[in-house]
């Protein structure tokens, strides 16, 4: 019985298992491989845009010229529980150097203070306003003018989350163009200039506009405006800071350029007001209202058989605070791969499809490639090549060329990134700012990836189970500079 079982295991169960463990081994190396090669196409494809489009400074002096073609902007800023810093942040919002525009915040059924913060520092007075739109939001309870501050209009409503208060900011919205922002964070002074000039340049066929967010941890804020630029000093935000780099700089500023871009920051975002009314606004049953909003205009535009575009400007337009504790981090990435998840799920059908253009045949699988099914592959191949190395089934050299394959390309995707931020845009003041994020960039892939990675995973269980809502979320106040 013995001798049987022993040449069961070794030439039935062994063999079984080294075709599956070289099977998967090569399965999960080809993937990685196939994803590298994406991101260094991506960041060459991103050099070169950056090479060939007009200076900061030159495209800005250019603009400056026709500054009196900009048309009115509403700003729309949906707030719950701002209590501390709304103020502040209002006054930030209206010192925006635009010749015509509108800041409608939208007070998101706040169980704090917010709206007596408003109506002591604006003097608030009831508005008759009427909705403009019949977008589904939550009621409105009140509308308020500043006497002292007319294109200031507040929008007190019940709670119905982020996307339900920019449907409400959108249903009183009188200019052709809107701008979705978050309260909290910091916009340049010239950021809706910068990013309206497509608009104008092709009013008829850009539909929505995105610019570079960047991370504020560690700057120095007077006034509500970034007045020194420096890097955070915890080691989380430093994490963030290039990631953010390497979101903006390399990864959307090439979909752009390839028209397969899907996603505009909710941090700030400027659209056709037209255009969100068509599709029926913002989906207020998703974490991820910025991604969705824009695939299902990619989908409206391309059902209807309209030209249209969704443009990047590269230039940093917009500053946010991100989390320095690992639970806020651990929250905000596991609703970020829910609303990936979730936008995926709802219009999969686009996929592959030669009449969704390349929002289709690219865009929707980049989705599902890079941000479901890559991470969740790099985390099996952490668990199960040690295992199938200790079966016998794969060698040193297998594991050393995986790792090797997997960090490498993250470092140099990372560097890559960093050096074209530097070279066009030198937002850096100081030269060991530099050298130290490139020893951040080398350090996340040794623990920090992996982690994002189970954060991922995380996600998937939990659109998997059906859970809902943003979970809490922290704010902090900016430096003072």
């Amino acid at each position: 019985m013995h001798d049987w079982l022993q040449f069961f295991w070794e030439h039935i169960v062994a063999a079984a298992l080294g075709d599956l463990g070289e099977v998967v081994a090569f399965t999960v190396i080809g993937i990685s491989m196939t994803q590298n090669l994406v991101y260094l196409v991506l960041l060459v494809v991103a050099f070169v845009v950056m090479a060939t489009r007009q200076s900061f400074r030159q495209s800005r002096a250019l603009w400056s010229g026709l500054v009196d073609l900009a048309p009115p902007i509403t700003v729309i800023a949906p707030a719950f529980d701002e209590e501390a810093t709304v103020v502040e942040n209002v006054r930030s919002l209206m010192a925006l150097k635009y010749p015509r525009f509108t800041v409608v915040l939208v007070n998101d059924g706040s169980n704090d203070g917010t709206l007596g913060a408003l109506e002591a520092a604006f003097g608030l007075v009831p508005a008759d306003r009427a909705p403009r739109s019949e977008l589904e939001h939550a009621p409105v309870r009140g509308v308020y003018t500043s006497p002292a501050l007319p294109n200031l209009l507040v929008v007190d409503k019940e709670n119905g989350g982020k996307a339900d208060a920019l449907n409400a900011g959108l249903t009183y919205a009188e200019s052709d163009l809107v701008c979705a922002v978050d309260v909290d964070c910091l916009l340049e002074a010239d950021a809706l200039l910068r990013v309206v000039q497509p608009f104008v340049e092709d009013p008829d066929h850009v539909v929505a506009m995105g610019g570079t967010v960047r991370v504020a941890n560690g700057c120095a804020v007077k006034g509500g405006r970034i007045k020194r630029i420096g890097l955070p000093g915890n080691l989380l935000a430093r994490l963030q800071t290039v990631e953010y780099l390497r979101a903006f700089m390399m990864a959307r500023v090439s979909w752009g350029r390839i028209g397969a871009l899907m996603i505009v920051s909710g941090a700030f975002g400027i659209f056709r007001r037209d255009v969100l009314i068509e599709v029926g606004g913002y989906d207020r049953h998703t974490v991820g209202e910025d991604l969705e909003v824009v695939v299902r205009i990619h989908r409206f535009m391309r059902d209807h058989d309209r030209r249209y575009r969704v443009e990047f400007v590269p230039d940093p337009v917009c500053w946010t605070q991100v989390p320095e504790e690992l639970g806020a981090l651990a929250r905000q990435r596991v609703r970020w791969q829910r609303g990936a998840i979730e936008s995926f799920v709802r219009h999969k059908d686009m996929m592959l499809k030669r009449r969704y253009g390349r929002a289709g045949m690219i865009g929707l699988a980049q989705i599902l490639f890079l941000d479901i099914l890559t991470p969740l592959v790099e985390l099996v191949g952490y668990v199960l090549l040690p295992v199938f190395f200790v079966l016998g089934v794969i060698n040193w050299d297998f594991i050393i060329a995986y790792l090797a394959l997997t960090f490498a390309f993250g470092i140099f995707i990372s560097v890559g990134s960093l050096i074209l931020e530097e070279v066009e845009l030198s937002r850096f003041p100081r030269a060991t700012d530099l050298a130290r994020l490139t020893l951040v960039a080398i350090f996340e892939n040794f623990g920090y990836r992996q982690l994002n990675n189970y954060w991922r995973l995380i996600g998937h269980l939990h659109h998997l189970r059906g859970k809902k809502g943003w979970g809490r979320q922290q704010r902090r106040a900016f430096a003072a500079g």
